[in-house]
């Protein structure tokens, strides 16, 4: 899928809507439009990587950041305190990704099962 066409891209650059809870000059967070906890929101690189599996050496400091800003939302949701969370990342149709622009799904405020899917 190229840039153009890409949803969070789109997002990103201000010619989609979305429900931004935080943004900074390396991701954007956005609420799931199809929620699947209480708590579902999207963090996205502003960088275009399609996928976990594109993802290279380079974007391994992008990758820690996703994460730490994953965590603080969560903790911003008061989702730590009530619970926990999940942070996941689907890579690939099989595995459940929808779009192809790399993003962290972070869940909570409800009780999560395991095995997931």
């Amino acid at each position: 899928m190229s840039e153009q066409d890409c949803l969070f891209c789109k997002i990103i650059n201000g010619n989609a809507a979305a429900d931004v809870v935080y943004q900074d000059n390396r991701c954007v967070v956005i609420r799931d439009i199809n929620p699947q906890a209480p708590t579902h929101v999207l963090v996205i690189p502003r960088e275009h990587i399609e996928s976990l599996d594109d993802a290279s050496q380079k974007d391994e400091t992008l990758l820690g950041h996703l994460l730490r800003i994953s965590a603080r939302v969560a903790n911003e949701h008061g989702l730590s305190d009530s619970g926990g969370y999940r942070a996941v990342i689907n890579t690939g149709r099989g595995a459940g990704q929808s779009v192809f622009h790399l993003h962290v799904h972070v869940l909570g405020g409800r009780e999560m099962t395991w095995p997931p899917g």
